[in-house]
């Protein structure tokens, strides 16, 4: 959920790929960057150059249609409000909760987004998001997740994982 830079999709690429892992990997975003943005983007020099060739496939993949990266990683874009789109049930193992922050967007932190989101997902599947506020982790209690707080990444304390009861 926020597709955004395509940093998540990215980097779950590399690791499936490390780990000879097949993924299907849908990522929905109601505002995509332009083309001119995502190519200012320099995330493999980051990591590894010579990952360059995966990081513009993931931002080349057309959108609204599966599009196979790697031998092992196939992505679907869609472009739609999260709120606007019907994923079939007991599909998702993961999901990555990457909107911009409950302050900012309110609308999607809420738990009939989350009851959406639960409904998708298989049982023991796992939500993370950088967001711990409270509001936010009783809104995904109270759509069938566990709850607990992790340690975050480089400049962000903790965290948020949610396990799908």
């Amino acid at each position: 959920m926020g597709f955004g830079t395509g940093l998540n999709a990215f980097l779950t690429c590399l690791e499936c790929e490390k780990f000879s892992r097949q993924i299907r990997y849908t990522g929905v975003e109601k505002f995509p960057l332009s083309k001119g943005i995502t190519d200012l983007l320099n995330y493999p020099g980051f990591i590894d150059k010579s990952t360059q060739p995966v990081f513009k496939l993931i931002h080349d993949a057309p959108w609204n249609q599966e599009t196979s990266i790697t031998g092992n990683f196939r992505l679907h874009k869609i472009d739609k409000d999260i709120r606007d789109i019907f994923p079939e049930n007991n599909t998702y193992d993961l999901v990555y909760f990457d909107a911009f922050g409950p302050n900012v967007q309110p609308e999607l932190w809420i738990e009939e987004v989350f009851q959406k989101i639960a409904l998708s997902m298989k049982n023991g599947g796992i939500l993370v998001t950088y967001s711990v506020k409270g509001s936010v982790r009783r809104a995904l209690k109270n759509s069938g997740f566990e709850t607990e707080k992790i340690p975050g990444p480089p400049g962000k304390r903790e965290i948020t994982r949610a396990t799908k009861l």
